[in-house]
């Protein structure tokens, strides 16, 4: 006991007197080993127990204080950038945890914030680690930046259960994990880089390797399709340096696509429109998600029902299985109640809400995409789009996402 009451005091004397640090890792363009940017990385007081970040986050989410913690070190990295003179054109990945965002600014650090939108090309990093906690969360940290003009890095990318939410995510800039650079070429490692690289293809997002920390690392990173990268071949983490790199790479922005208000809309309006009764729906339904056992890597499920009673206790049995195992399980319906367990999301749609007259069912995986999109005509009778269109699947998916969202964004700063 005394050692945890210890350990809360020295913490507390660390976020109370500021008492940390940034240094700065260079991220080079692999094809001129040039430096065009810098990850901001925090440390704490040497010699305590919280000198490294992972225990001193560690510590912060015990004590409940994380969101204080995230802000006051993006503070202190925003303030050194800004004394280093760290020109705008010279990107600044800056980390933050999803769930910080969603408490505000500290009234204290706002002329900080200020001065760093201003003065500094600030790119946030989001760890794709959080998707296992709290994808929901994820993305809403992901919209907020976004409010916030920024643009978007995922990092930590290095398993499978990231891959399906990627298309759902559009991050501007993808971070392989230091594993996938250090490792041997596995079939999981391909998977990874199969999936990064058709999402690189389709959104235009910028492809950085991190763990860089030999010839063979850079080799691998440039054969994965990575442009930029970081690692202790480059640079460990230190002060920015006197001497500030003269040009900086071109990240991209990802566009994000026009606003519908409905899955059928977006469907609707690139397809062929068939009619079919409730019965047909269910069959063609369950044909997408049968196909989820089939998938190697864990999926994305989210289906509305119109209102809960359709959301049934068998329906319950059939996708409780199927969200154990899945990125992200949503379920949209009126009257619908929040919590379904562990595992599903429960979105609850006002009485006006024109999703309440639509069925549908979207399975997106890594390497597939089917949606069933229909909307109710008559009492029973359907009009309805069935595509495996990955592009369009990820396009009628939007409104869905947009409901889970907060209705005050979340914001960086």
């Amino acid at each position: 006991m005394a050692d945890g009451r210890s350990s809360e005091a020295e913490f507390d004397a660390v976020i109370s007197r500021a008492a940390l640090y940034p240094v700065f890792q260079p991220v080079v363009d692999l094809s001129t080993g040039d430096t065009v940017g810098y990850e901001a990385l925090i440390r704490g007081p040497s010699g305590t127990a919280f000198a490294t970040p992972e225990r001193l986050f560690r510590q912060g989410a015990k004590a409940g204080r994380l969101a204080e913690l995230d802000w006051i070190c993006r503070a202190a990295v925003c303030r050194a950038a800004i004394a280093s003179c760290l020109p705008p054109h010279i990107p600044l990945f800056v980390n933050t945890e999803p769930a910080a965002l969603r408490t505000p600014a500290p009234a204290q650090l706002a002329e900080t914030f200020q001065a760093a939108a201003r003065q500094l090309q600030v790119v946030v990093e989001i760890s794709a680690r959080s998707l296992a906690e709290d994808p929901a969360g994820l993305l809403a940290a992901i919209s907020g930046v976004r409010e916030s003009g920024l643009r978007v890095v995922l990092e930590d990318v290095g398993d499978d259960s990231a891959l399906a939410m990627l298309p759902l995510l559009s991050p501007d800039v993808i971070k392989f994990d230091r594993a996938i650079v250090q490792d041997r070429t596995t079939p999981t490692v391909s998977a990874v880089v199969n999936a990064v690289l058709a999402e690189a293809e389709r959104t235009g997002a910028t492809v950085v390797a991190e763990g860089i920390e030999s010839e063979q690392h850079l080799a691998t990173a440039r054969s994965m399709g990575a442009t930029l990268g970081q690692g202790w071949f480059f640079g460990r983490p230190e002060p920015l340096p006197d001497e500030l790199p003269a040009q900086g790479p071109e990240l991209s922005r990802v566009p994000v696509g026009e606003a519908v208000r409905t899955p059928y809309e977006a469907a609707a309006a690139q397809r062929p429109v068939h009619r079919a009764d409730r019965d047909t729906l269910y069959h063609l339904s369950r044909h997408l998600e049968n196909q989820f056992p089939r998938l190697t890597e864990p999926p994305v499920l989210l289906a509305a029902f119109q209102q809960a009673d359709r959301f049934d206790q068998p329906t319950r049995d059939r996708y409780a299985p199927l969200a154990e195992r899945s990125a992200l399980t949503a379920v949209f319906a009126r009257d619908l109640a929040d919590s379904l367990g562990d595992d599903i999301s429960g979105i609850p749609l006002t009485d006006d809400d024109p999703l309440t007259r639509e069925w549908t069912v979207i399975m997106l995986g890594a390497h597939f995409a089917g949606g069933l999109f229909a909307t109710e005509r008559d009492e029973g009778s359907y009009d309805y789009v069935l595509t495996y269109d990955r592009r369009l699947v990820v396009e009628a998916a939007q409104p869905l996402l947009r409901r889970m969202l907060p209705a005050r964004p979340q914001t960086f700063w």
